[in-house]
């Protein structure tokens, strides 16, 4: 079973940055699939970002690309979202997701998943 633990959340104006973490335990951190997805009061889960077990590949929603990047540090087990440019409607929790099989865009591809992360941007 694997847990993860997101942090960095908070309120930032916009055109702010936010760095948001996710600490994974319990499983092989370099076997999984790692991805952001962010959900909106009265939306659907959207994803927002992902990253093969070697980092050598990433992949993004439109919506953030060019302003967000993902990254992971296999030896820490934490994967990693820098958001710049924020914009209001970046508001959402943001959740950290976890798979062991080949990376997708469908929230029901992964199987692990954290608590959340509460992220809002002040226009």
């Amino acid at each position: 079973q694997v847990q993860l633990v997101e942090s960095g959340g908070g309120l930032v104006q916009a055109g702010g940055s936010l760095r948001l973490s996710c600490a994974a335990s319990g499983g092989t951190f370099s076997r999984l699939v790692m991805a952001w997805f962010r959900q909106a009061p009265g939306k659907d889960r959207e994803f927002v970002a992902g990253i093969t077990q070697n980092g050598a590949t990433t992949s993004y929603g439109d919506s953030v690309k060019g302003r967000f990047r993902i990254s992971r540090d296999n030896a820490k087990t934490t994967v990693y979202l820098q958001m710049s440019v924020l914009k209001p409607e970046d508001t959402a929790v943001y959740y950290c997701s976890a798979a062991y099989t080949n990376w997708g865009q469908l929230p029901n591809e992964y199987l692990f998943w954290g608590q959340g992360t509460q992220v809002t941007v002040s226009s």
